[in-house]
């Protein structure tokens, strides 16, 4: 069985690829350039595909001439101390994201004879993106097989999200039963030496590792009270 896994750099699609060879599949990384903030993130992609030795490409796409978000725009990324979850969709969330990327995954899937698709995403701890829920999977999975030789066919290629009823907790927890290689992620909104601790996405991964009885192995430039108060608890 042959897999396309969409391979951000971040601490889900890591786990995500890990689960995918877990389960048997012929994992064929794919990422993206699409215009994003840094590309801190995709220098992690390239570091776990080598550490997993799996064939990897890199796509490179402009979404920057549409704008919309902080990731791909000029727009400053929201900081909090706080790490729950808002109801409201943040100005981190890059418009119709996952639909463009996951149509280039589709679009490989067939070229390459895969099964399935796999991405990282997550309907439990995260930071209210539209693109990431069930439903969503679910649509697009239809859409997959509605719109591909394969699907015609009568071999549709299928759309997994392992992590989409997972806390950050529990996604971590599985990572490290199975040995994902946390120290050689990204999830930070900013790029640089040391990720910043203040944006959603390094708060949700602090929390996780908290929640998770774990400490993260990545260095930050500053820590959000809640996590202060988890390692002098450790110490």
């Amino acid at each position: 069985m042959k897999a396309v896994v969409l391979l951000s750099g971040g601490l889900d699609s890591a786990t995500v690829l890990a689960i995918a060879l877990s389960e048997g599949y012929d994992v064929h990384a794919l990422s993206f350039d699409y215009g994003q903030r840094h590309n801190r993130e995709l220098e992690s992609a390239v570091k776990i595909a080598k550490y997993y030795n799996v064939p990897h490409k890199i796509l490179k796409i402009d979404l920057r001439q549409i704008g919309g978000s902080a990731l791909t725009d000029d727009i400053d990324v929201p900081e909090r101390e706080d790490a729950a979850v808002s109801d409201e969709i943040p100005i981190t969330y890059v418009p119709a994201r996952n639909t463009i990327l996951l149509s280039y995954a589709l679009a490989y899937a067939e070229v390459i004879d895969a099964d399935a698709i796999f991405y990282g995403a997550n309907a439990i701890d995260y930071s209210g993106y539209p693109d990431c829920r069930p439903e969503y999977i679910k649509a697009f999975e239809e859409v997959a097989r509605l719109g591909t030789k394969r699907g015609v066919e009568g071999k549709p290629i299928r759309i997994l999200a392992p992590l989409v009823n997972l806390t950050k907790a529990e996604i971590i927890k599985k990572g490290m039963e199975l040995g994902v290689p946390y120290h050689l992620t990204w999830s930070c909104y900013r790029g640089g030496e040391k990720a910043c601790g203040r944006c959603d996405s390094c708060l949700l991964r602090l929390k996780g590792f908290m929640e998770a009885g774990y400490t993260d192995p990545l260095e930050y430039e500053t820590y959000p009270p809640f996590y202060k108060k988890y390692l002098e608890k450790r110490k």
